[in-house]
């Protein structure tokens, strides 16, 4: 008889807030808490700050969130599984390490590597979204194979506290350490269906206690300011109730966990993951008490042979510029301003974008009859330099003197953008390695 394992949610992308987790690892009776930090662009990012200095490339708050959350942890007993390591989880394990011999506090951490496979890759192969071969997004910054649970499973097993990893996909954070603990086979695709589910409930934390959830007069939710991030507690066969802390804010409820189950599940019936092809479609939720939701009935078939690759590439310059009109006129001057930078530009820049935020900037069109009192006039376009994206900016700041009356706020800036493309790989062309500090 198994007791029963309790995993919580302390991150749902890379710049989420730390507190809830800290209220988790100190007052949720956790046996696990996940931090899910990773985005396709957010490792692309990580890739090419790690060829800047081969020590980085790791979350940036990876120090931050350690040292609040370390000494509960370790004195909970809670292990901690991540994929803040990002581009390098080498190097976050050694920092992490420094940080607990800096604070007096002994772990064992476990560095999970071999998603990267940058080199492995080939440039024949196809693009999913295109069709076309890898070749044609040249140069590539990055290429990161989505891993399942079982590069997780040989850190657990030796008893690491901290795990820390790269592409990992999302949900199988969550699910290697209920495979842990119950000692699931990994080939019985019915119960790694139903672990998969609770995975992809609790990666986005926040979203299912009622963040992002929320908008005013259709779906209220109380006490956002102080979110309380989401739990599971877990039967051995899969049967899980989807929870939080009492006394924080947002609430857990069939609405919550509904939006939570389709957020980008394109095919209910076959929920592509590394560890299984997921089936959603007899799923069953049933609210037991407030912010108690109980989750079954999910199932799975045979894992795919192939696993996914994010490619990131470098897909030129971005030149940027606006600037502000306030008023009873604001619009009408917003359009001429918008009229004369397009006269300006277009001939030069072929994919220029304009927008009237707050008027047209989402929907390309003004909505409803009332004539706002501020407009911020955006420009933009993709280039494939430096010097050409900045042309942008300053023909947009420009207008202080040579366009409509009352401009100001003017902002220009140039970044580079990194476009994100993904194929498929065999996955026995993929070595996993784990290595420990201690």
């Amino acid at each position: 008889m198994f007791i029963l394992v309790r995993i919580g949610s302390g991150a749902g992308f890379a710049g989420d807030r730390i507190e809830p987790a800290k209220a988790l690892a100190e007052k949720a009776n956790l046996d696990y808490l996940i931090l899910e930090g990773l985005a396709e662009r957010t490792i692309a990012l990580a890739q090419r700050q790690k060829r800047n200095d081969p020590k980085l490339g790791y979350n940036e708050y990876l120090e931050e969130r350690i040292r609040l959350l370390l000494p509960s942890l370790l004195k909970n007993k809670v292990r901690l599984i991540t994929n803040m390591g990002a581009a390098n989880p080498f190097s976050a394990a050694e920092k992490i390490k420094k940080i607990a011999q800096e604070m007096g506090l002994e772990c064992k951490v476990a560095a999970v590597t071999g998603d990267d496979v940058t080199e492995q890759i080939s440039l024949a192969s196809k693009v999913l979204e295109s069709g076309k071969n890898i070749q044609h997004y040249e140069p590539i910054i990055s290429a990161n194979a989505y891993l399942g649970a079982e590069a997780i499973l040989p850190s657990l097993e030796a008893g690491a506290d901290i795990i820390v990893t790269g592409r990992v996909a999302d949900p199988s954070l969550f699910l290697a350490p209920i495979i842990h603990h119950y000692k699931w086979d990994l080939e019985n695709y019915e119960l790694i269906g139903q672990g998969t589910l609770i995975g992809h409930l609790l990666e986005c934390a926040g979203q299912i206690t009622g963040g992002y959830f929320a908008d005013p007069g259709l779906k209220d939710v109380e006490g956002l300011a102080d979110l309380g991030f989401p739990f599971a507690i877990v039967e051995e066969d899969g049967t899980a109730i989807i929870t939080k802390l009492a006394g924080t804010g947002g609430t857990v409820n069939l609405q919550t966990v509904k939006e939570q189950l389709l957020y980008e599940v394109h095919d209910p019936e076959n929920y592509m993951t590394p560890d299984c092809i997921a089936d959603f479609t007899f799923v069953r939720l049933k609210e037991l008490d407030k912010d108690q939701v109980l989750v079954q009935g999910a199932t799975g078939k045979a894992r795919p042979d192939s696993l996914k690759v994010s490619i990131g590439y470098h897909a030129g310059f971005l030149g940027e510029g606006e600037i502000s009109y306030a008023g009873s006129t604001a619009l009408q001057r917003a359009k001429l301003a918008e009229s004369i930078l397009k006269e300006r530009l277009e001939k030069r820049y072929t994919n220029l974008r304009t927008d009237l935020v707050g008027v047209s900037s989402l929907h390309h069109g003004q909505y409803g009859e009332s004539i706002p009192y501020e407009v911020r006039v955006r420009a933009a376009a993709l280039c494939s330099n430096t010097a050409q994206a900045k042309q942008i900016g300053h023909e947009v700041e420009a207008l202080y003197t040579n366009g409509p009356a009352g401009g100001g706020g003017a902002r220009k800036r140039v970044e580079e953008v990194i476009g994100i493309v993904s194929t498929l790989i065999n996955r026995s062309t993929i070595t996993i390695k784990t290595e420990f500090l201690e």
